[in-house]
């Protein structure tokens, strides 16, 4: 992640613990203030948010359901009144109600594509109005393996993060609509080459459990609690305006 990122604003839903808790001490070592977005586990997230005040950074733990249309707007307005406007969200929410095909409901359905898919959409909503006036934003969705592939957690759940990919593409290609780009990741991760003079908000889906890495960028594979990667940095913006073809939208 480049420095030259501080001074920045972060949203990271679900960012108590796992990969959540992970993105977020990343994002405050590169000197970002961080709202920590959590819902059940306020000692936890409190605690996050102290170790990040008392090793120099800033940090504010906040409850909400992301599921949840008003609960998203006064998170939103909680943070950017105690941090400033929102320049970076991470949508990393997400439950994984593993389920048979024989045991799922309609519950189990719902409750997962509420918490997985629909609080990407509503965040994303929440914070999309105010990177598009700064004309600066990044909105990284973590998103999973199970978006392409069986999995072991439940067809609600293959649904859900095939979603989130696919929202990615739609948000990305209807707000950064440069000619210059060309898809050169698995799935949904897209790099463009920099056009500054079009750049508003920009999006990026990144995997927690990509299936396989392109030979042109290889990466380490993710480990558990780790950041995923890209980072939100200035240099490595991700938009979805064209596919392998090179047809755009």
């Amino acid at each position: 992640m480049t420095t030259d990122l501080r001074g920045r604003t972060a949203l990271v839903t679900g960012g108590s613990r796992g990969i959540g808790a992970a993105v977020v001490r990343a994002l405050a070592d590169a000197g970002i203030t961080v709202a920590i977005n959590y819902r059940a586990r306020a000692d936890t997230a409190a605690r996050l948010a102290r170790s990040i005040d008392e090793a120099g950074g800033r940090a504010v733990a906040i409850a909400a359901d992301v599921s949840q249309a008003d609960a998203v707007a006064r998170l939103v307005e909680r943070a950017q009144a105690e941090l400033g406007p929102i320049d970076i969200l991470v949508n990393n929410a997400g439950i994984a109600i593993t389920r048979g095909i024989d045991d799922l409901s309609e519950d189990d359905f719902d409750r997962t594509i509420a918490v997985n898919l629909k609080s990407v959409f509503l965040c994303t909503q929440a914070v999309l109005p105010g990177m598009r006036a700064r004309r600066w934003g990044r909105i990284v969705n973590i998103s999973s393996g199970a978006a392409r592939g069986a999995g072991s957690i439940g067809p609600h759940y293959n649904a859900s993060k095939a979603g989130v990919e696919g929202m990615t593409r739609g948000y990305a290609a209807r707000h950064d609509r440069a000619d210059d780009c060309d898809e050169r990741w698995h799935g949904v991760q897209l790099r463009p080459r920099r056009k500054p003079a079009r750049r508003q908000a920009e999006f990026a889906v990144v995997s927690a459990a990509p299936r396989r890495w392109p030979r042109s960028r290889r990466a380490p594979p993710v480990r558990r609690g780790a950041p995923p990667a890209p980072a939100p940095s200035r240099d490595n913006a991700y938009r979805t305006p064209r596919d392998r073809s090179g047809r755009g939208p």
